[in-house]
Formats: structure tokens, sequence, C-alpha cells
């Protein structure tokens, strides 16, 4: 019976995550191809909004803690995550319609709009996200079974993520045709997009049955408890440094993608082609992921996937405009990419027993919010790198059909290789030198708290004997 709750609960949860993802995308990866490409922003302009875009995140990300608090604190007979997850994909969904909505604003009005729809766009996308990723480590507390849900879970976000990045400018460029206007075009590619989200996460609320540790009544976690939580988990703190890292320099490179192909390559249609190589590599690594699980340990897997990035980030750098070293490249980074982002996201479910095993409380949200908190400070960074790169390199003020010159061209691929290259490997090096829970050790974590909560029923029940 529990083995078909979990199987259960891995699809439900794992199909809530393409529509998620397909917004999240949308947003974090294509709203400034929108502004610069589509709204057509000045140079100041483009520094205004890049500047509302790395306070947003900063702030959006600062709140996840206390999201997190909310969350673990939360006591309903639709369990604590559900109510959550629906308040946050409703109203996330529609500010992501307004976001791409043309009001026919310009200058200090549209920065002004623009800038307070995001803030609240993050905030309520913050609800949803933090309450979602924090329900999985109580849908299993065995490693393998964790692994799976986690690998079918990323294999809907990357497909979410790719059928984004593979269809939105073939898409929006035939919407637009067909409407007269590009503007109409993204907007109803995000109204579908909305729909499909919304669509994904009703299966994960009516489908996921959440185990009893998840629905009964949490002790309350205070804002000191909070902070004790994320600063007191060593291992959770090195795993944010570390997804930190990890995540600036993935968000920074993906980012890049439409300006790498329409001014480098000189064939924007070509990043559809290679998205999808990219796509495909990736979700077949996470669908191989179990496999190699079973013969290695996730210590090796880490260090084959870094070897694996380094590789794909140097022939990228050094390959000619030729498609064939470029997606060989694309597929090696991605690849070890997909592999890292699984690994992480497991590695945090397993800080949740750490931390209840060291600090005496468990507190799955408080400790997923950290999730969230690195993506956004990742996209923040690699928005903040973007659109510096774009000012200074002369590509935002670029007229239609001008070229890049060799100088730019230079300062982008630097900013979209280079850097990125340095956050991953430093994050590589903490992890090897820092992290401790290997499947002995949690095994061990796991079977101390299980005879914590043995000794803690049988003292319930002497007391009740005694009375």
């Amino acid at each position: 019976m529990e083995k078909d709750i979990v199987k259960r609960n891995k699809y439900a949860f794992g199909l809530g995550t393409i529509g998620r993802d397909m917004v999240y995308s949308l947003v974090s990866m294509y709203l400034m191809v929108y502004i610069t490409e589509v709204v057509n922003v000045t140079d100041a302009q483009l520094a205004a909004i890049t500047t509302i875009i790395l306070l947003a995140r900063i702030f959006d990300a600062a709140n996840d803690p206390f999201m997190g608090v909310i969350v673990d604190n939360t006591s309903s007979r639709f369990g604590k995550y559900k109510p959550w997850i629906t308040i946050g994909a409703l109203l996330s969904g529609l500010l992501t319609v307004v976001l791409y909505t043309d009001f026919g604003l310009t200058g200090s009005a549209f920065i002004a709009v623009f800038g307070v729809v995001y803030v609240l766009w993050g905030i309520s996308f913050t609800v949803n996200d933090i309450s979602y990723w924090s329900m999985m480590p109580s849908l299993s507390n065995n490693q393998k079974d964790r692994e799976k849900i986690g690998a079918f879970a990323r294999i809907f976000a990357n497909i979410g993520l790719f059928v984004v990045v593979g269809s939105i400018i073939p898409v929006t460029d035939a919407l637009g045709e067909k409407f007269g206007s590009m503007k109409k075009g993204y907007f109803i590619f995000a109204a579908a997009v909305v729909i499909i989200m919304i669509v994904g996460q009703c299966i994960t609320i009516f489908g996921v049955i959440e185990p009893k540790i998840a629905t009964e009544k949490p002790e309350k976690t205070t804002i000191k408890g909070m902070v004790k939580a994320l600063f007191k988990n060593d291992q959770l703190l090195l795993t944010g440094i570390c997804m930190a890292l990890f995540m600036i320099g993935y968000e920074t490179t993906a980012a890049f993608g439409v300006y790498f192909f329409k001014y480098a390559y000189g064939d924007e249609n070509m990043y559809v082609t290679f998205a999808v190589i990219l796509g495909v590599s990736q979700i077949t690594a996470l669908i191989i992921f179990p496999f190699f699980s079973k013969k290695y340990t996730r210590k090796q897997l880490y260090s084959a996937a870094s070897i694996l990035i380094l590789a794909g980030y140097l022939l990228f750098f050094f390959s000619p405009m030729n498609m064939l070293f470029l997606g060989t490249a694309g597929i090696m980074m991605f690849v070890g990419q997909a592999f890292i982002q699984l690994l992480m996201l497991v590695f945090l479910a397993d800080t949740v027993e750490y931390g209840e095993w060291k600090l005496g409380k468990r507190n799955e949200s408080v400790t997923f919010a950290i999730q969230p908190f690195i993506n956004k400070i990742g996209g923040a960074i690699a928005s903040g790198i973007v659109g510096w790169t774009l000012i200074q390199s002369g590509i935002n003020s670029l007229s239609e059909g001008e070229a890049a010159t060799p100088q730019g061209l230079t300062l982008m691929k630097s900013a979209m290789l280079i850097l990125p290259l340095i956050t991953i490997l430093l994050s590589y090096v903490i992890y090897r030198m820092k992290f401790k829970l290997d499947k002995e050790t949690y095994d061990s974590i796991v079977a101390d708290l299980e005879d914590r909560r043995k000794e803690k029923e049988t003292k319930k029940y002497d007391t009740y004997i005694d009375r």
C-alpha cells in the first residue's frame, strides 16, 4: 500500500512541475528578451529595469524563509502545503499574463508599472514555489524513493523549460504575424503557458496524498527557530552556497542564449534547434540518472558531471560558429547540469532529516525556502550580468539588422561562458571539501530518528498508563 502511494505521489507531484517551470522560464529567461527585442527600451530604461529586477529578486528572496515559516506553521484539513500551492499558482498565473500585457505605457510610466507588477509576481510565485517543493521530502524519507520522485519531477520541469525555450521564438513570431503585433504574440503565448500551469497544479493538488507527518498539526516555528534552522544546519547552509554558485553560472549562460544566436551565430532561428538538442539531452540525462545512481555514489556522479561541464564550456568558447561543435558542447554542458541539479535537489531534501536530527525539529518548508531563494539570487545576478553586458557591448542600442562589434561579441561570450564556469567549478570544490551526508551517514541519521520517535511514543504510552 505504501509503495502504491509513493508511486501515485511521484506522478501527481512530478506532473505538476511542467507548467510551473514553463511560467518560471517565460519570466526568468524571456522577460528581458521581450523588453529589449519587442518593447525596445532605451539603454537608460534598460538600466532602470535591470536594477528593478535585481533589487526585486533580492527583496523577494529575503522573504522566502518567512514564507517557509508560514507554511511550516500551517495546519488545515487540506494539509499544510496544498492551500499555499493553490493560492500561489492562481496569483502568479494572473500576474504573468499582466507582465506580458501591452497597456500602451511608455517611459517612466511603463517602468513604474512594470516594477510593481514584477515585485508582486515574485512574491506570488514564492508562495507556490516554497509550498510545492517543500512537499517533496514529506513524500518519503527513503533516499532512493526521493531520487525517483525528484528525477521524475525534474524531467517534467525540464520538459516545461524546453517547451518554452524551443517554441517561444517560432510561436510568438507566428502569433505576432497573425495578430499584427509581437506584443500580442507574447501576450497570447503567456496566457497559454499559464493555463498549462493551472492544469498541472490541479493534478498535484488533487492527486498527491500527503503522509501523516505532513498533515498533522505542526509544532510552531518561530522567527528565532527559522534562523536556527537556516544557520545551525551546517549541511543546509553548505548546500545553499553550492546551489547559489551553480545557479548563478547556469542561469547566466541560459539567459544569453537568444542573444548569442542572434548576434554571434548570426541566425536567431538556430536557437530553437539548439534548444531542442539541449532539451532532449537534459531530459535523457534525468531519465538515465537512476540507472547510474545504482552503480555509482553521489560523489562520483557529481565529479563526472563537473568534468563534463568543464569540457563543454571550453569547447563552446573556442568552437567555430558550427552547430556540430556548438551542439556537442551544449549536450556536454546540459547533461552535466541535469545531473547536478537533481543531485542538489536530493542533497537539500536530505538536510531536512539532518536538521531534525541535529536541532530536534523538522522544518521542510524553511529548509526548502533555500531553493527559491537561491534560484532568485542566481536569476537576479544573471539578469544583472545580461543587462550590463548588453549595454556595455553596445548590443542593446543596435538597430534592426546591424551587426555587433567584435569587441562586443567577445564581451558577451566572456560573460556567458567564463564567469559561469568559474562559479560552477567553485561550487564543486566547496561540495567536495565540506559535504558529508553520504548514504551511510544519512541512513544512520534516519535510523536514529526512528529510535527517537519510538522512544517518544513509548514515553507517551507509559504516561497514559500511569494516569
